[in-house]
Formats: C-alpha cells, structure tokens, sequence
C-alpha cells in the first residue's frame, strides 16, 4: 500500500503552475476519478514483419501499451482528453495507487527525466489531486528546468530538490519523517511508482498477452512492470526484463517486489543486461539510428530511453539464435516519443 504521512518543515523546492491546464494550454474538465482509473481494455497486439527475426524463423509482435487510452470509446467530456492521460505501464502502476490515494496529495520520487514524475504530474492535473515530486539532486533548484521537470510543473506538480545523499535514504524513516512534515497529509508512492499495488497492476498485462508469444519482453527500470508481467503471464511463457539502467540490482528487486505482492516468487522471468547503453536517460548515435531504421521500416515512432533499447536488445538476440525457430517473441510498447519541447524555463517560487 502507499505510505500516508503527517505534518511540520523540511527542504528547498519550486512551486508547479496552476492546476487544471493540459498540454499546450488546454484546461482539464473535473472527472470521475472511479470512472477514470478503472480498467482499460486490453491494448492492441500488433505484428510486424522484420526480416532480422523472420529470417531466423521468429515472428515478432508489439503489444501496444502506448495506445492503452485509445482502445476504449472515450468520452473527452467526462474524461479530459486521452492523450494527455499517462501510457503504458505508468498508467497501470499509477491507476491502483491512484484509487488508494483517494484523492489525497501524492508524493513521489525521481531523477531530473524521471517519466513516473511526469506521468504522476500529468494523472495529477487530469484528476485534480495534488502531486509533490523529490528530485534527485539539490545543485538543480539553481538551474532553469529542463523539459521533463517543465512539463511536471507545469502540470502542477511541487518539485522538491535533495541532495544525493538524502535521496539515496528516501526510504528512511528520517528522511521521510522530515518530506512528510513539510508537505502534511498526503501519500507516498516509490521511485518508479512500484510498489505491491503497482505489480499487482501490471499482472494484467500478463493475463492480456497469455498465449501468443513464448517470450514477452519489457525494458525495465525500477522493476514492477516485469515483476507482474511475468507473474500475470502462463505457465508455459517467460517475461524478459531488459533493464534500461546499469547497477546489477534489478534481479532482487524483482523478487523483492514478488514477494511484497504475492507472498513469493511468481512466474517466470530473466533479465539481460547488457542493453543500458551507459545508463539511465542514456543514449548513443547507434541506439538512435538504430531506432531511426525501425521507425522507417515499420512506420513507428520509438521512444529512444525504453522502448528503442528493448527493440534492439531483442534484435541482437534474435541474431544470436536466443528465440527458437518457429517461436512467437513480443515486445511491449510502453510509451512513445515526445513532442518537440521548448526552451527550459527557470524555477521560480519559494526556495
């Protein structure tokens, strides 16, 4: 369950815009909060045809949570319009916690280009609950805001900056105990948004994709999405975690998070490392060109810190003989690119 906190004084941070106004300007209506977060049906599942599998004899699928709001009929009325809710799995690690939450102030965590920030914002501004997000880093209160952390402001969200330090023992029942009095009765979702409420939430994706595909693979970053994946998958299926940072910790995340969700280990699941490209936020001219070549092969656009490093961690491996001929492997879109940003803004309000 979220954590819910109290009351008192602690840190410098920067003040979000006014609530209510979406993406390039557009005032959110009030929505149903019950109505919103209740399921979506599944997202499509879309083949493509790649001759870097299909010459190895695999047949690769994409299952399309980036188009999780575009599924259903969507009343823009009663709903704010859907493409400015958040996609893929941040939707379905946030919809649980959201409904816990209850309307109350969310306080959450994340780097300077965290997407849970900017997913948390965005669920924020559409529902009309306040947000707080503790950033990675103090040395950024001083600087202009780069377009992710904008966009989180923007959508109303409280950016409070911390040390590296502090941020390491978010966790702390010190340093939480000091967050929390400053910011009064509000409830606390981890980095990443995954905690048992969030895996819990992902084991729909499993239960969507039962059956097609061998191997489902996901890029990872703070490891829900894979660890209900591949508890929500068959027996037969295996999830693959493609971890989109480098440290070596994910694996006991995963189990960790298992075991705060279902009391132990539940499906089956991998994780290759190899794919980080550096790290998180991190890319090079060859993950981009070759996202650039997909794009033009298959007319999607791909979002370059996930989505680009599973696809090509899946085309290397499919080089390398890791799916068997005649397997199904599919990889799960969870988001798309962003639109073109403008120029970063300078924090302004109390320090």
């Amino acid at each position: 369950m979220p954590r819910s906190c109290g009351t008192g004084a602690y840190r410098r941070h920067h003040d979000g815009a006014g609530r209510g106004h979406g993406h390039n300007g557009r005032v959110s209506p009030p929505v149903d909060l019950a109505r919103a977060l209740q399921p979506r049906p599944p997202s499509p599942l879309q083949e493509v045809q790649d001759d870097r599998f299909a010459r190895r004899g695999v047949r690769l699928l994409l299952k399309r949570d980036d188009l999780i709001h575009f599924t259903p009929d969507w009343d823009t009325a009663a709903l704010g319009p859907a493409d400015l809710y958040p996609l893929g799995n941040k939707w379905r690690k946030l919809a649980p916690n959201l409904r816990a939450a209850a309307g109350r102030t969310v306080l959450t965590f994340g780097g300077a280009y965290s997407n849970h920030l900017r997913a948390t914002a965005a669920a924020g501004r559409l529902l009309g609950f306040p947000t707080v997000g503790v950033v990675r880093g103090d040395e950024l209160a001083h600087r202009p805001l780069n377009p992710s952390l904008a966009r989180c402001a923007a959508d109303g969200m409280r950016l409070h900056f911390v040390d590296r330090s502090t941020y390491r023992a978010k966790t702390s029942p010190e340093v939480l105990d000091g967050l929390l009095s400053l910011f009064g009765e509000c409830v606390v979702v981890p980095e990443g948004g995954s905690n048992a409420l969030a895996v819990q939430g992902c084991t729909e994706l499993g239960r969507e994709l039962r059956g097609p595909a061998g191997t489902v693979a996901v890029a990872c970053g703070t490891g829900g999405t894979l660890a209900g994946l591949a508890a929500g998958l068959g027996p037969e299926q295996h999830a693959l975690g493609i971890p989109v940072l480098r440290g070596g910790f994910l694996g006991d995340t995963v189990r960790a998070l298992q075991e705060e969700a279902f009391g132990g280990p539940a499906g089956r699941w991998s994780l290759d490392e190899r794919f980080h490209f550096g790290g998180y936020a991190r890319t090079t001219a060859g993950l981009h060109a070759f996202a650039d070549d997909f794009e033009d092969r298959h007319g999607l656009p791909v979002e370059r810190l996930y989505v680009a490093k599973l696809l090509y961690a899946l085309t290397v491996l499919a080089g390398e003989g890791a799916f068997a001929p005649g397997s199904t492997v599919t990889a799960v879109v969870t988001g798309r690119p962003d639109a073109p940003q403008g120029p970063q803004v300078e924090p302004s309000g109390s320090r």
